[in-house]
């Protein structure tokens, strides 16, 4: 690169804006505050089993889908700020887990979060200054399913529903009435669709068309079958969790943190003096990067996730370690220090790519197949690495390019 100058001033003005920014009285405390776990803050755990015994296999996913996007809304409109919601287990017997960080008083909120969700169909009834949703008989327990279908001719996703007899009945009247007026769907309560009825639709089956995205549609078959479909849900029990030993843990892991960073430092200027220098500043520029991602982010933080954001502090110096060595074999060959440099860096990078990407499949692996602690644990892990991967090749390397001249090796 003919500037690395050039880019080590923005990496080192970026790293220093990271740490003003994670800082939480910096500048970036108002509009991005940190998001803390259960075990950091304390707050209310609940866990909801879920009946899938009538529920078809090919449903479940959908199902249960459903149900967590609702009991999440719930949540928010309680007004519990950054719910954890997540299902712990598939089968028959699934469970969904709410963790509500710093909420002492759950019994609200297990209120409002209630138990099986309500879909139901409303007419319209619109003039010039208002919105009238007249409620009708169609309700979720008419829905047999809905699955998402793509436009034979335009090829845009839409969404396909289907009713029982009395449901494909009731369905008949109502569209019959309502031709050329928009129809809603509502669930708990809040507006999900308002498509306009084309025509009156007998036989119980009906496609709803419109400006979708995938995505959009796959949440609205979600809703549709978590409304639909009999899926009850039953509070198995209830934890309120003090945040005093969670704050105490936290103190303990940051002074570990601490000091692990100044040991590691110290090694490295001692063993491999001013290379040792350069290396621990771009340790420096690592944790203030990876602690920017993780706020900007907004990732929640737990105490296992700290933990392996920690052990990362120690791996992003390996890279360099291996670099060094490399550069000081090929300067004991008479190379001067540029050429010492670009081979260390090609000749070490083999093993630096493979080792990392070693722990990068492990990550990957406990955070889809593990549960919420093991899975903050590996999301902080593979950030981690994937940072220490840009600090100790593409950091230091540019700190080597501007400040280690030219000269023979002695």
């Amino acid at each position: 690169m003919r500037k690395p100058g050039a880019v080590l001033t923005l990496i080192i003005l970026t790293a220093i804006a990271a740490g003003i920014f994670v800082y939480p009285k910096g500048f970036g405390a108002d509009w991005r505050p940190w998001r803390l776990g259960l075990d950091l803050v304390g707050g209310s755990h609940l866990i909801y089993q879920i009946d899938l015994k009538n529920v078809q296999g090919k449903d479940r996913e959908a199902v249960v889908g459903g149900l967590r996007d609702v009991i999440e809304r719930r949540v928010n409109l309680f007004g519990v700020g950054e719910p954890q919601v997540f299902v712990a287990s598939q089968g028959e017997q699934s469970q969904l887990i709410v963790e509500l960080a710093g909420v002492k008083e759950i019994s609200e909120a297990i209120k409002q979060i209630g138990e099986t969700p309500l879909l139901d169909f409303r007419e319209v009834i619109q003039d010039a200054t208002s919105t009238t949703f007249i409620p009708t008989s169609l309700t979720g327990r008419y829905v047999k399913g809905a699955e998402l279908a793509l436009n034979s001719t335009a090829q845009t996703p839409e969404v396909a529903i289907s009713f029982n007899e009395e449901g494909a009945t009731i369905f008949e009247e109502l569209t019959g009435r309502n031709v050329g007026k928009p129809l809603a769907i509502f669930l708990d309560n809040a507006l999900i669709e308002m498509p306009t009825v084309q025509q009156k639709i007998s036989g119980g089956n009906a496609v709803i068309t419109g400006k979708f995205t995938i995505r959009e549609a796959q949440q609205l078959v979600e809703r549709f079958n978590a409304g639909a479909l009999p899926a009850p849900i039953t509070l198995m029990n209830q934890q309120t969790i003090s945040p005093n030993l969670g704050t105490d843990s936290l103190k303990k892991v940051i002074a570990a943190g601490i000091i692990g960073t100044l040991l590691v430092i110290a090694f490295m200027i001692f063993y491999y003096r001013l290379l040792g220098v350069f290396a621990s500043l771009a340790l420096i520029i690592y944790i203030a990067l990876t602690l920017g991602v993780f706020k900007l982010g907004a990732f929640t933080l737990t105490l296992a996730g700290i933990a392996g954001f920690v052990l990362t502090i120690g791996m992003a110096v390996d890279a360099n370690i291996l670099i060094f060595e490399r550069m000081k074999e090929e300067l004991k060959r008479g190379l001067h220090r540029t050429a010492a440099r670009t081979e260390g860096f090609r000749r070490a990078w083999p093993s630096i790519r493979d080792s990392n990407t070693s722990t990068i499949i492990t990550a990957i692996i406990l955070y889809f197949f593990t549960s919420s602690f093991v899975q903050g644990f590996a999301l902080t892990l593979l950030i981690g690495v994937l940072v220490s991967m840009f600090s100790a090749i593409t950091t230091t390397r540019f700190f080597l390019q501007v400040f280690l001249k030219d000269r023979k090796a002695n």
